[in-house]
């Protein structure tokens, strides 16, 4: 039995999702156009970590972790922070997350992130064979560590990541300091993925992997998407501020941005985002090695072409609120706890990560309509999410089987 190919494909979002979906209908020769208003890889893809996280498979839909949100809100010196301003938009969003906080839940999640997670290296492998990633990746570990002050979190991280065959090495104080000298050791232990990477330029890596995309024959329309329907079953229809395109099949694949899009397809999806910042040490990036994420205060930093990049903390507090300030002092403020010979910052930076209460992703068909499919939700893992989403994606467009079950991501779980 013959399987008909797509016509044609539509992807609202430039980020790493949208571009690795645009790459992968291309090999199975699907004509692809991506729309975004911005620069292929200018929001979350452009200021991220740079971490390929492999290992991540806990999310914070965890029990220990929620009675110690207040304690994390009030506190000047707290990876957590809110936008009082922004609560009543967020309640639906804090509803869900309440009641997947939980044991049952927070194991769920971890099943279903290591299924894809498995294969996110892999999928990226492919893409990295065809293009030149020269000074713009290294494999030297990625390092965890902490305080015993919650050890017991610690302790369950370990459990469950072993219980589904993650690899990893425990650290002790001397260990960490063997590998990255220059910390001062305000830490009680660590664990060590030695076998994971690092991106030295997240946006250097988008923008070859887009570059391919276009080399491949794919397009790029750079406007504002303003509406996504489907209308009849075998055309779609993006509306963008100066032009209306159809094609057979559209993806939203614009990370914190896709709800405007969902809402409009009748679907009460609960996705919400996590601020998060970044700053740079210029000339500072030899001082580690490798990233170094310390889990105590929700943090890390990592080595970059554009020196060294202190990224994180959690802000809920929406898409239009501003800059804080707060946010970025206390990001160089854990940076200079850990390396004391750090100076100034330049390069304030916020980006959202699009978050789901129970910490998985969306990836799959619209509930209501089987021509558009969605690829969002991916939270703090979307960088290493983006190729294996990518194949995800292109098979569901393509009708093909995939021996990974689908159901955990599709949209229908909020319904």
């Amino acid at each position: 039995m013959t399987i008909k190919t797509c016509s044609s494909v539509g992807i609202v979002g430039a980020g790493i999702q949208g571009v690795c979906i645009g790459l992968q209908l291309l090999k199975k020769n699907i004509p692809t156009t991506i729309f975004d208003k911005n620069d292929p890889g200018m929001m979350a893809s452009y200021g991220n970590a740079g971490h390929f996280s492999p290992y991540a498979v806990l999310q914070l839909n965890r029990p220990d972790i929620l009675y110690d949100i207040p304690k994390m809100l009030f506190s000047s010196f707290g990876p957590l922070a809110l936008k009082w301003n922004y609560i009543p938009k967020m309640l639906p969003w804090i509803f869900h997350y309440l009641k997947n906080c939980n044991e049952k839940s927070m194991l769920h999640t971890a099943k279903y992130m290591n299924q894809i997670l498995d294969q996110s290296m892999n999928a990226y492998e492919e893409i990295f064979q065809e293009i030149d990633t020269s000074n713009l990746i290294e494999q030297k570990g990625i390092i965890y560590i902490w305080t015993n002050k919650n050890i017991k979190s610690r302790e369950l991280e370990i459990k469950i990541r072993n219980d589904l065959g993650v690899k990893q090495k425990l650290l002790s104080v001397k260990d960490i300091l063997d590998l990255e000298p220059n910390l001062k050791p305000v830490f009680s232990g660590g664990c060590y993925y030695d076998y994971a990477c690092h991106a030295r330029d997240p946006h250097g890596i988008l923008k070859k992997i887009f570059e391919l995309f276009i080399k491949r024959g794919g397009k790029f329309v750079k406007e504002n998407v303003k509406s996504l329907k489907q209308i009849n079953e075998t055309e779609t229809l993006i509306e963008t501020e100066n032009k209306n395109y159809k094609f057979e099949k559209s993806v939203i694949a614009c990370g914190a941005f896709s709800k405007k899009l969902t809402d409009q397809l009748g679907e009460k999806i609960p996705l919400d985002t996590e601020r998060g910042y970044h700053i740079h040490f210029k000339g500072m990036e030899k001082l580690i090695s490798r990233p170094v994420i310390f889990l105590d205060r929700g943090f890390g930093m990592t080595p970059m072409n554009q020196g060294l990049r202190a990224v994180g903390t959690v802000e809920l507090g929406g898409l239009n609120n501003p800059i804080s300030k707060k946010r970025i002092k206390y990001l160089a403020n854990c940076a200079k706890e850990l390396l004391p010979q750090l100076m100034d910052y330049q390069d304030e930076w916020l980006g959202f990560r699009p978050t789901l209460p129970d910490f998985l992703p969306v990836i799959g068909n619209s509930k209501n309509y089987k021509n558009i499919v969605y690829a969002f939700g991916h939270q703090h893992l979307g960088w290493t999410l983006g190729a294996i989403t990518g194949k995800i994606v292109s098979s569901i467009i393509s009708n093909e089987k995939t021996n990974l079950n689908l159901s955990p991501y599709s949209s229908s779980r909020f319904s």
